[in-house]
């Protein structure tokens, strides 16, 4: 079996797809290197969820949406690119909330050095290890995704391909997505993060979850 996640893999849930993404690789060639990272959060949405985008109706924009499961849709947050990925169903589809940078044969060590370079602090400071994919717009900006370059478009083995390396999270923390307004569905449990990469997500809620009961 191809470790390659197939177009298949998206026509499920996006609740399930987005617990089973953890964990997978994400793989983007920029120049002559690979650029790789394990997804450690995601976020579901579905077409009737009004914090959705595909809530609001179709659009050019929002095609992607609405077009068969695994295609890319991107779209332009907080001045960055955010990833997605259609599910099963017209408007469902899950979010790449944030990952971390992944090391092998294909992606070695050296590549953090491109990583970095692509995504500094805005003083031009470096990133470290930890910072560059925790949060959609960094991750994307640490892969060199972009909104005209990917869009609309489908997973290709040649440019960018999501790997199933076997790795399954020894827990799944579930809780409620970020950065939703109130009235917008918001307190929906559609986050889902890997208990162990929790403090190098967008934001640790095992944390939270501790000053809560101090």
């Amino acid at each position: 079996m191809s470790p390659i996640l197939s177009k298949d893999f998206f026509n499920q849930d996006a609740c399930l797809v987005a617990q089973q993404l953890l964990g997978k690789i994400l793989r983007v060639r920029f120049d002559a290197f690979w650029l790789s990272a394990k997804i450690i959060e995601t976020e579901a949405y579905y077409i009737h969820d009004k914090a959705s985008h595909a809530s609001l109706g179709y659009t050019e924009k929002r095609k992607a949406l609405f077009m068969p499961p695994g295609t890319i849709y991107m779209y332009y947050a907080r001045g960055g690119d955010s990833l997605n990925f259609s599910c099963q169903g017209e408007g469902n589809a899950v979010l790449i909330k944030s990952a971390f940078p992944y090391f092998d044969q294909q992606s070695p060590q050296s590549t953090l050095c491109i990583m970095q370079k692509l995504n500094p602090y805005p003083n031009g400071k470096e990133r470290p290890i930890e910072k560059l994919c925790a949060g959609q717009t960094l991750l994307c900006k640490s892969l060199h995704l972009k909104v005209p370059q990917w869009d609309q478009k489908e997973l290709n083995p040649e440019n960018f391909y999501l790997e199933d390396i076997h790795y399954y999270p020894n827990k799944i923390i579930q809780t409620k997505r970020l950065g939703i307004p109130k009235g917008r569905d918001e307190a929906l449990f559609y986050r889902f993060i890997d208990r162990d990469y929790a403090k190098y997500c967008t934001r640790n809620p095992i944390i939270k979850t501790a000053l809560l009961h101090k």
